[in-house]
């Protein structure tokens, strides 16, 4: 397990039962590194939304268990935010829910020369998603070869 799936672990662990009082959905816990510094971030969710007091409430409570537990060794932003319009499909739970729905991506390598791809979700399994394009036909796409997916906004 690398140190960032590790300390991703442990922070669900901790944010779990925090989330659970309130009926909060834990849809996301990253540890990246962006210009120069390192991030903490849980994305959650509630039915109706989340709002910025409810992410507050969540960070406050979560930062306190942090500095009590201190086991990330770097220097680090711990943030709570909703996952937004354009979050990503990386779950099992997320693409049940999104099953029916409009999703678009990218992959990394080309299928049929394209790279691009947006369609009705059909179904998925663990190694595969199916697709369905404009035109009724269905495409089977290998989740290892899908850089991302998520849900399509319509403007």
């Amino acid at each position: 397990m690398t140190k960032r799936e590790e300390y991703e672990k442990k922070t669900e662990e901790l944010i779990l039962p925090i989330l659970q009082e309130y009926d909060f959905e834990l849809v996301d816990v990253e540890y990246v590194k962006e210009a120069g510094s390192w991030y903490l971030r849980a994305y959650i969710d509630k039915e109706g939304g989340i709002t910025v007091n409810d992410c507050e409430m969540v960070s406050r409570r979560m930062s306190d268990l942090l500095d009590e537990k201190d086991f990330i060794l770097d220097s680090y932003i711990f943030e709570v935010s909703s996952p937004g319009l354009g979050r990503q499909l990386k779950k099992d739970k997320d693409f049940v829910r999104s099953i029916g729905e409009v999703v678009e991506g990218k992959l990394f390598r080309a299928v049929d020369k394209q790279k691009d791809f947006e369609g009705v979700l059909r179904s998925f399994d663990k190694e595969t998603i199916v697709i369905e394009g404009e035109n009724g036909k269905e495409m089977e796409l290998k989740r290892d070869n899908i850089a991302l997916i998520r849900l399509h906004i319509d403007f």
